[in-house]
């Protein structure tokens, strides 16, 4: 058994972990990082939404891990499979320890396809499609742009996930597409979402109402898929009534888009960083862990109750960074994570609708004078080609990008809530 030791150690090398690695080189020349991350490729997983759609393709969401990592930071191609926090140790599936002075907890989340009974054996055929994996992505579009007719469904299970206007985006660009082909009135679409509204901040659920009705698109809510037959095109949903009895009811389709359950990966659920729910227990505002104080976690694996998107990575970032810095120069911390989301939704196939929101459901949009309940073609631009242009080029490179959002500004459109 190897044995190494790190200044700073990162388990996980998405979005969060990379970022964090950068961010902190850009910080500090000198401090010796390392970062555990088994995966050769990285994924824009953003852009699933889009691929699903049929606007982008795989290959562009796709870079080499190599190539993000700054030279300077050892990267450790290895699961990381225990944590020893009392002994500031990780680990490895390969059996080697590495111990840190600092670690950094970002995993991301894993995708619970097993919670929905049938699902895996006819995921990817039968019309059986999701856009939340990329050996899944490119199949929805298969099945969107091959369906002529019938009914199309769309999933969404308990919270939390990742991106929670996901499982609607697609369903909006699959509804633009049949309509531009003149078809859109042969489908009778209908979403069904486990919990009890369109989205979680009622700001935008209002406005999100609006467009499905636009499509003629039925809404289901409370309504869990916990079951499903491909060969006979059949879903099973678990109702939850106004009093909180449950029934099983089924639905045919011809296509159905399915959003599965997530959680923390098992082996945080089974850690000494895990709270009571298995996420990475974190602190709201300064990310760091709640016992161990030499620790802080940010991303989807987080325990924090913001949404799990790559705009709340953006702003936790630089908060880990500086909060470790902090302490190791025996300054305070800062508790300044307001539990910043943003969600682009898209609504067609040329407009999004930009949702940024904070703690509490707070609106906080970042371009004050715009209504952030219109779908605008500016937001398309920023998704497709905008957005992801950043991530590549300034937030994984570990630049820093702060468009102050402010709570204030949002009170202005909300006189007629």
């Amino acid at each position: 058994m190897s044995n190494q030791h790190h200044t700073l150690l990162i388990a996980g090398g998405g979005a969060a972990g990379v970022s964090v690695a950068n961010n902190m080189r850009r910080q500090n020349a000198d401090i010796d990082i390392a970062l555990i991350e088994p995966s050769e490729k990285h994924y824009y997983q953003p852009g699933f939404t889009i691929v699903g759609g049929g606007e982008y393709t795989l290959k562009e969401t796709i870079r080499n891990e190599a190539d993000l990592i700054h030279p300077s930071v050892k990267w450790i191609k290895d699961y990381a499979e225990t944590f020893q926090p009392d002994e500031n140790t990780v680990t490895l599936r390969s059996g080697d320890s590495i111990s840190y002075d600092y670690l950094v907890v970002c995993p991301g989340l894993q995708l619970d396809w097993d919670k929905i009974a049938g699902l895996k054996e006819t995921l990817n055929k039968n019309n059986v499609c999701s856009n939340y994996s990329p050996d899944t992505a490119e199949y929805t579009w298969e099945c969107i742009k091959n369906l002529q007719s019938g009914a199309a469904l769309f999933t969404q299970p308990p919270m939390p996930i990742k991106c929670a206007g996901a499982p609607q985006k697609i369903m909006y660009l699959a509804a633009d597409r049949f309509r531009k082909k003149g078809i859109l009135d042969k489908f009778s679409i209908e979403f069904y979402n486990a919990g009890p509204a369109m989205f979680g901040v009622p700001f935008f659920a209002k406005a999100l109402m609006k467009v499905a009705a636009g499509y003629g698109i039925k809404t289901n809510f409370n309504h869990n898929l916990v079951a499903i037959d491909g060969p006979a095109k059949t879903a099973t949903f678990e109702m939850t009534d106004s009093e909180g009895n449950k029934q099983q009811v089924t639905r045919q389709f011809d296509m159905i888009h399915v959003t599965p359950s997530q959680s923390a990966p098992d082996f945080i659920k089974k850690s000494p960083l895990a709270n009571a729910a298995g996420w990475v227990d974190v602190h709201a505002k300064t990310l760091q862990h709640n016992q161990y104080s030499n620790i802080f976690g940010l991303g989807d694996a987080g325990s924090t109750p913001n949404a799990k998107t790559a705009g709340a990575v953006r702003k936790q970032v630089p908060i880990v960074v500086d909060n470790i810095l902090h302490l190791i120069n025996s300054k305070q911390l800062e508790e300044k994570y307001e539990g910043y989301g943003t969600c682009p939704l898209t609504t067609s196939l040329n407009k999004v609708m930009l949702a940024e929101f904070s703690y509490d459901g707070k609106v906080t949009p970042s371009f004050p004078f715009l209504d952030p309940r219109t779908s605008r073609r500016i937001w398309w631009w920023g998704k497709t080609t905008g957005f992801p242009w950043l991530y590549w080029h300034l937030m994984l490179k570990g630049y820093r990008i702060d468009i102050p959002s402010l709570e204030c500004y949002a009170k202005r459109f909300m006189k007629d809530e």
